[in-house]
């Protein structure tokens, strides 16, 4: 048997990664200034933050089920006998409803899994589906795999303003904080799909810290080991400094991939965002780093 993989644009995952793991991405839409743009081909995340420093409307849109009807059969002529299709929280996006309509009339099985978040929280699990397919697993094998990253899976960000949000229709709970926007940095998260506020903070740097510290926490709390990504829009410098401080802050200095956010999250969370995606691998316990003046065996 073969098992495929599916995503959307919002995984945000480099493109030799998605290469590497034959992980095949059906891109969502933006619009800017009433211009139709897919996501990934003809505009970047730079363009999209020019366009909202200038005040130009942006709004998003989903994949149609046609695309990904397109995308399912050219998989199963390619070998796949079953796929595994993997996207952004169902409530951030109609884009789990087009996929489910395509998978219902595929003629191979297709498991559409909604990840109820977005970035890299989701592009881990995707990477993990790919792994295990590629190692011979069979369809619910795989779809166990993204369930064990999913779960303990999580964002925390913060945005330089709560508008964006606002605009784009994407605050929930988070429009408690409007009242005292111009006063705070907010931290939100993703949480059961949604955006909720956490904390709210006076300065970036604060934020910054903030976050960095409940990372720690939630890693140390866990107990396992982590994967670790920082995403961005136009703000590459602030980006690669969190991203230092997280390898010498989580035990074990693990990787942590620096990625700017795409044109369709961009366009909602606005420039200057920083996000901290934080995945645990299920199984590997968390590196111990030996205390100050402990000794070791030669």
């Amino acid at each position: 048997m073969t098992t495929r993989i599916v995503t959307d644009s919002t995984a945000y995952l480099p493109e030799e990664v998605l290469e590497r793991h034959a992980v095949d991405v059906v891109p969502l839409h933006v619009v800017v200034g009433g211009r139709d743009h897919v996501e990934g081909q003809d505009i970047s995340a730079t363009q999209v933050a020019a366009a909202l420093r200038e005040y130009t409307v942006v709004t998003t849109s989903r994949p149609t089920p046609e695309v990904f009807a397109e995308t399912y059969r050219r998989l199963v002529d390619d070998g796949a006998t079953g796929i595994v299709s993997i996207h952004l929280s169902s409530q951030m996006s109609g884009t789990v409803e087009a996929a489910r309509l395509a998978a219902s009339e595929a003629s191979v099985p297709v498991e559409v899994i909604d990840s109820e978040t977005i970035g890299m929280a989701m592009g881990f699990a995707v990477v993990a589906a790919a792994e295990a397919a590629a190692g011979g697993a069979d369809l619910p094998t795989v779809v166990e795999a993204v369930h064990a990253r999913l779960g303990p899976s999580g964002v925390l960000f913060y945005v330089d303003t709560l508008e964006h949000l606002r605009r784009g229709g994407r605050i929930g709970a988070a429009s408690a904080l409007l009242g005292s926007a111009l006063a705070i940095k907010p931290i939100l998260a993703v949480r059961g799909g949604r955006i909720v506020p956490v904390e709210k903070v006076r300065t970036s740097s604060r934020a910054v810290a903030r976050i960095e510290a409940m990372v720690v926490e939630q890693v140390a709390a866990g107990g396992t080991a982590v994967d670790l990504a920082v995403h961005h829009l136009d703000a590459r410098a602030r980006a690669d400094q969190i991203a230092g401080e997280l390898r010498d802050l989580v035990p074990g200095s693990p990787e942590v991939l620096v990625v700017e956010l795409g044109a369709v999250v961009g366009a909602h969370v606005g420039p200057g965002t920083v996000a901290i995606a934080v995945s645990p691998r299920p199984g590997e316990p968390l590196p111990r780093t030996p205390s100050p003046g402990e000794a070791t065996e030669s």
